[in-house]
């Protein structure tokens, strides 16, 4: 899930359930480009995935992606194919229901890779057994062996199915695959004889030509260039860019002998295929009576070779028509057009009844070897998508009814279906709008007034019944019908837009006009009876197969192809409506299958009839996950106490206790009549996890019950060794015990001995007590040691260790003193060097020393107004500028006469001492040092200093008296050289 908002604005949403307006397409068109540029093809709606053909190989398909994306919660990761295919499978293994994967589209969106990534899938996951894994091989070999002999190149898609194809993969009760079916539904073969410009025949023609040996073509009489062949170059686009021929050639053979088709089953293949290239050459002219001839007989007679037929059954077969009637036999040769049509419907019918039988023996080699008591099948569907060309006629028709059928299908399955089960059990919906196409489905199918019952009628009608006539016949009964439209029925602009011989009807899809020209010749689809009998006298051991004698005798005309597809979809929607469906919605985002190329227009006509937004509304509406009752107690009773092993009352009661115990929230869920509703994803993952949680206990009681039962019987076994093992151990150990202890004791004799003498001399008596002794005082004198040198304290020592301990003393105590003087910072040993100096100055000669011992010397004592003060006027003002302030501090001066107290700041510098009013830092006294003749202190506890000048000074009027409480000298004159080197510090 993008998370990050930035991200969420580049790539869209996830989940278009996440869409804040779900009700807007543009929006909607919106987010499927933001994910397209980004190259994020895949995109939910709910449980729905949408696949943007990204029209290039993207790298989200390798054997990590597969290992992510197994066994995961289906919204824990980024939208996936893989991620869709291992939700059916889980849900196949784990609760034995049949899945099918409906993947459904336009021509060119992508289906038939789907599929194949489906089954990669389905591969990579199950269990790796040689059994297994030849089931794997035949599964995803059978893809090459069906897209080259049923698919072509056409103006949309360069891979395009030219049938459709429903596949069972079978499973056993372990979920592991034992084999397969499939069933195929409407071959286009018309395309064996025609292709529009630009289009190709099937690939296998191609894929022949240009990959067989020499060998084989010789045998087959045939050249390399299909541009020889009339069947081969009507689209004038025999070559196809970026596809290797030669090289699918070699897997198809490849696939071939993996399917357990021989080389011999093999060359009977190639041989028809051959036939049909050659019958295709085949060119009649017209002769007398307008009677057709064969323009080229030695052809005809290397096909009579190739079918292993007599020539003469062949070229009969090739020129004229036996009718019966009654009991009359008439043989009737035809006419040049009549055989060109005989010609191509042989090539026809023989490519298809091919096709068929490559499908039977596809699926003998895909039938499980063993029986299967019970087994489990996850069905695809890839069949072809909705067409629109410029010519549009009976085979697009057939396609264009499927799509139909399965759009109401999915319509019946995803909305009708969701809101009438609401319905019924009881739960409030609010009704979403959608278009129900059974109204065109009617138009095609219903019985006596649909297309294909008045197609029918047609073909079997004697005479003159063409495909005018069934023109005709249409505008006259569905002339009311809202969704037909003919040249006869449509007003002045609608004639306009159809020819004379076109209709038009008005599909889920959008607006498709159908040439009629050949439509009732191909819904008859009959072969003559005198080629069927060229065929049954063939000797190619596939064609025995697929030409019988009970053909000549059965006299009921044959279905129609289209009553003949009607039927058998309607066997599919059986088998569909019987398993649970999961759906992958396919959208091609250009018509030039251009890597990168998003065009909106075609991107929202497909959104729109392929019915995503009423989907998206239904899913927003309504509730993610629903399962009976039933199911949903016996899946999840072991996550409450009260309802597990065995759940007390009805089983709705019982889930009720369930979810309360699970903690729902009140709107997480609703309680139907039949079934529990939960609308979020998140809620059912949770209540998954905790079952998973929970299944992973309960086994690990039953495997530690099971292991229990194991390991008592391996106990009860090696404890009878064990005890004998005991009991010689046990004897070892008693001796070795024995052996410890006199040891022990000879120590301790030893020990108590030393003690007694441990005042002697050392001996051989007591030299280990002794020795014991100091190794003990050493390790006692390392932790008691003093960690700083103002600590004087020092364990004591044993009487044997008093030296050594004074020894050791003394030495430590120098150490850490050297230790200590080493650590100090250069401005720290100053601050020690004048208090040695200040200890020889003041010591024993003031009272007041003592205190101040512990204060350091610094070079202001004023406060910071008074430095700002001194700052701005002594400083700026007074003093020169070479001085430097050595001290100032603050001091009170005495006058000599009176002794009035004045506030002064002392100042002394490199030349002067100078005292300062503190009011304002004028100058009142500069003495420079030549004028001091002494400094007087008392030895008592006062701070008085008398400042001694000469008598003959009479600017200062004699000596200064002054406190201060930071400057004490000696009683003594000091000199002037002593005092200035000093003079920086005080105490």
């Amino acid at each position: 899930m993008e998370k990050d908002l930035h991200v969420r604005d580049r790539v869209g949403v996830q989940d278009f359930v996440l869409l804040e307006n779900h009700t807007s397409e543009e929006d909607f068109i919106e987010n499927l480009q933001k994910r397209s540029k980004e190259e994020l093809i895949y995109t939910y709606i709910g449980s729905v995935l949408v696949s943007v053909n990204p029209y290039k190989n993207l790298p989200i398909y390798g054997s990590d992606y597969v290992e992510k994306y197994r066994n995961v919660n289906f919204y824990e990761l980024p939208p996936h194919v893989f991620a869709l295919t291992d939700t059916a499978l889980r849900s196949l293994r784990g609760e034995l229901i049949n899945q099918c994967i409906l993947i459904s589209g336009e021509s060119g969106a992508g289906k038939t890779e789907a599929s194949k990534k489906v089954l990669q899938f389905i591969a990579a996951t199950t269990r790796k057994k040689a059994s297994l894994e030849t089931v794997k091989d035949k599964l995803l070999q059978s893809n090459p062996v069906l897209e080259a002999f049923g698919n072509a190149k056409t103006n949309r898609n360069d891979n395009s199915s030219r049938f459709g194809k429903y596949m069972d993969v079978e499973f056993d009760f372990t979920g592991d695959p034992t084999g397969g079916h499939i069933i195929n539904y409407l071959l286009e073969k018309s395309r064996v004889v025609f292709q529009a410009k630009g289009e190709r025949n099937f690939h296998i023609f191609y894929q022949l030509l240009a990959g067989a040996d020499d060998d084989l073509l010789e045998k087959l009489f045939l050249k390399r260039d299909p541009d020889l062949y009339v069947y081969l170059k009507q689209g004038e686009s025999s070559r196809l860019s970026g596809v290797d021929d030669a090289q699918n050639f070699k897997i198809v053979r490849g696939a071939l002998h993996v399917m357990e088709i021989g080389d011999e089953e093999q060359e009977a293949l190639f041989h028809l295929l051959s036939v049909i290239i050659h019958l295709g050459n085949v060119e009649y002219a017209s002769g007398e009576g307008g009677r057709a001839s064969i323009s080229n007989p030695a052809l005809v007679s290397t096909i009579a070779k190739l079918l292993g037929c007599p020539e003469d059954k062949l070229v009969k077969a090739l020129l004229n028509r036996t009718i019966e009637a009654r009991d009359d036999v008439v043989v009737s040769p035809m006419g040049r057009d009549e055989a060109v049509k005989a010609r191509d419907a042989l090539s026809k019918s023989v490519y298809e009844r091919m096709f068929n039988w490559l499908v039977q023996r596809l699926n003998r080699s895909l039938q499980s070897g063993a029986e299967v008591k019970k087994k489990i099948v996850l069905g695809i569907l890839d069949i072809y998508g909705f067409e629109i060309f410029q010519s549009n006629s009976f085979e697009q028709l057939c396609i264009n009814y499927c799509n139909e059928k399965l759009q109401q299908l999915f319509i019946e399955l995803t909305l009708k279906s969701e809101q009438d089960e609401y319905r019924r059990e009881g739960i409030a919906w609010e009704p979403v709008a959608y278009f129900d196409n059974k109204i065109i489905c009617d138009l095609i199918e219903e019985k006596h007034k649909g297309i294909i019952s008045i197609m029918d009628e047609e073909c079997l009608v004697p005479g003159e019944a063409n495909d005018k006539t069934f023109l005709n016949k249409m505008d006259k009964l569905l002339s009311e019908h809202p969704h037909y439209v003919s040249h006869a029925k449509g007003d002045t602009k609608t004639k306009k837009t159809i020819e004379r011989e076109e209709f038009r009807l008005v599909h889920y899809a959008g607006e498709v006009t159908y040439n009629v020209n050949g439509f009732l010749e191909k819904n008859s689809d009959l072969l003559y009876r005198d080629l069927k009998e060229a065929m049954i006298s063939s000797s190619n051991r596939i064609t025995k197969d697929m030409f019988t004698g009970s053909e000549l005798s059965r006299k009921k005309r044959p279905d129609t192809a289209a009553s003949q597809f009607k039927t058998s979809l309607a066997q599919l929607v059986d088998i569909l409506v019987s398993k649970e469906p999961s759906y992958i919605r396919c959208i091609k985002p250009n018509d030039v299958q251009k890597p990168g190329l998003f065009e909106k227009a075609i991107v929202t006509h497909q959104v729109k009839y392929l019915g995503l937004m009423e989907n998206l509304r239904v899913r927003r509406a309504g509730f993610a996950y629903r399962r009976p009752y039933e199911g949903f107690l016996n899946r999840y009773k072991s996550l409450c106490p009260e309802t597990w092993p065995h759940p007390k009352g009805d089983a709705k009661s019982s889930v009720q206790t369930l979810v309360n115990h699970l903690k729902y929230g009140k709107d997480d869920y609703r309680m139907g009549l039949t079934k529990i509703f939960i609308r979020l994803p998140k809620t059912l993952f949770e209540t998954e996890d905790a079952f998973q949680k929970r299944k992973n206990e309960l086994a690990s009681k039953i495997q530690a019950k099971y292991k229990g039962i194991l390991q008592r019987r391996k106990y009860l076994a090696i404890r009878a060794r064990i005890i004998i093992v005991q009991s010689l151990v046990r004897r070892f150990l008693a001796k070795r015990l024995a052996a410890k202890r006199r040891s022990a004791v000879a120590v301790i004799r030893r020990f108590i001995v030393g003690f007694m003498k441990r005042n002697e001399p050392m001996g051989s008596d007591n030299e280990k007590f002794l020795g014991f002794v100091r190794h003990q005082y050493l390790l006692r004198l390392a932790k008691q040691l003093p960690q700083s040198i103002m600590d004087k304290s020092w364990p004591d020592a044993p009487a044997s260790c008093q030296e050594a301990n004074n020894i050791l003393r003394a030495m430590y105590m120098q150490w850490m003193v050297g230790r200590y003087c080493k650590s100090l910072s250069p401005s720290r040993r100053h601050q020690f060097e004048m208090k040695v100096l200040a200890e020889a100055v003041f010591k024993n000669n003031k009272k007041s020393y003592g205190a101040s011992v512990t204060k350091w010397f610094v070079d202001s004592r004023l406060s910071n107004e008074q430095k700002e003060l001194f700052r701005s006027n002594f400083e700026a003002n007074v003093k020169s500028q070479g001085e430097t302030i050595l001290y100032s501090a603050p001091v009170t001066k005495f006058d000599r006469h009176g002794y009035k107290a004045r506030e002064r700041f002392l100042a002394l510098t490199k030349a002067a001492v100078y005292l300062l009013d503190a009011k304002d830092c004028k100058v009142k006294h500069r003495l420079t040092f030549n004028d001091i003749t002494g400094i007087t202190v008392t030895n008592s506890q006062d701070n008085l200093i008398v400042v001694r000048i000469p008598e003959d000074d009479k600017k200062d009027k004699g000596d200064l008296i002054l406190e201060c409480n930071y400057l004490i000298v000696r009683n003594a004159y000091l000199d002037c050289g002593y005092l200035q080197k000093t003079r920086h510090n005080s105490i």
